[in-house]
């Protein structure tokens, strides 16, 4: 990784990098929520605004961006509400210079209301299409998720790079372990699972709900972390609260969901298991970006002790929770 990631990316290059391509930037350039890349609403002359995002670099390869820009291409192709790329030029990941970049259409919305039955059912008819469309071929430049890349590899860089305090060290390691463990306990029960294409982080933020949209309802944005996985992944962190609340939740959701694509029951002894390695991967996600100023600033608190304390109980939480007979059972 560079020492300073998006050191060179003034509002010079980057409109410069869109007249490259033959657009007429105006000037504004409004900064949206995002840490990973850097994302931009963009003013062009005569033109609807649009949404610019400068990929990290280093990241992922341009045959892994160009493989999610295909995905999120063909699920639009079929009239599913995705926000895709737009091509340019014969186009859909451009270069300029050092700096690799995409463009969208702006689309407006709000965040769906997960305590509305309607709204769940509503989005799971269409993560049903999403996945049906998934389940057709496999990526083949973007990982898997599985154990090793958000469990272990996480906790082996953790270690490497002396981010957990020394104090709580042999606390925090024995924890994770014990966690990786309950994480195989529920792979195991769950058996051999189905590998799909997912949009593989479709939390509420990543969903822009307008009913008076075309097509109305949800839109789903950021297909940036689209792997291969279990179909689960993109239900569970669509659910909250107590279990019975989850449960009704996750029949909501299943009941547009399976118009559409099949779902296996025995996919539900992932549940904590996902949320497990999610918890172990965003804490050495934020650590791995330190060396970008935006981090420090947003996360200050990971340097702290009581963040790794609550991590530590965070997981002993996890820990019983992964040895509970899985959702939808009694």
């Amino acid at each position: 990784m560079t020492s300073t990631p998006f050191a060179t990316l003034t509002p010079e290059l980057m409109l410069d990098a869109l007249e490259s391509i033959g657009l007429r930037p105006d000037g504004r350039l409004i900064g949206l929520n995002s840490y990973e890349n850097r994302v931009y609403q963009i003013g062009i002359e005569d033109e609807p605004m649009r949404v610019v995002k400068f990929y990290r670099p280093e990241r992922w390869s341009d045959d892994a961006i160009l493989e999610e820009h295909a995905y999120a291409t063909e699920l639009a192709g079929r009239e599913i509400p995705v926000v895709a790329p737009q091509n340019i030029a014969g186009n859909t990941l451009h270069h300029h210079g050092d700096a690799r970049f995409a463009l969208f259409p702006r689309v407006g919305g709000r965040a769906p209301e997960l305590d509305n039955p309607h709204t769940l059912e509503w989005m799971g008819r269409f993560l049903g299409r999403i996945h049906a469309v998934g389940a057709l071929q496999p990526f083949r430049a973007r990982p898997t998720l599985d154990v090793h890349n958000f469990g272990e590899e996480p906790r082996d860089w953790l270690l490497a790079h002396d981010f957990v305090p020394a104090d709580l060290l042999p606390a925090w390691r024995g924890t994770v372990d014990q966690a990786l463990e309950g994480v195989y306990r529920c792979f195991d029960r769950a058996g051999a699972v189905a590998q799909i294409r997912l949009h593989g982080d479709c939390h509420a933020s990543n969903v822009l709900w307008n009913e008076a949209g075309d097509p109305p309802g949800p839109q789903f944005v950021d297909f940036d972390d689209s792997r291969m996985g279990p179909a689960v992944q993109d239900l569970w962190m669509l659910l909250s609260g107590e279990r019975q609340e989850m449960n009704t939740q996750l029949a909501d959701i299943l009941a547009g969901y399976e118009d559409f694509h099949d779902f296996s029951p025995r996919e539900l002894h992932l549940v904590e298991a996902l949320r497990t390695l999610r918890l172990l991967h965003y804490s050495a996600w934020i650590a791995r970006r330190w060396d970008d100023p935006a981090f420090p600033v947003a996360f200050p608190w990971l340097n702290t002790q009581r963040y790794w304390q609550d991590r530590i109980l965070e997981l002993r939480e996890q820990i019983a929770l992964m040895d509970e007979p899985p959702l939808w059972s009694n």
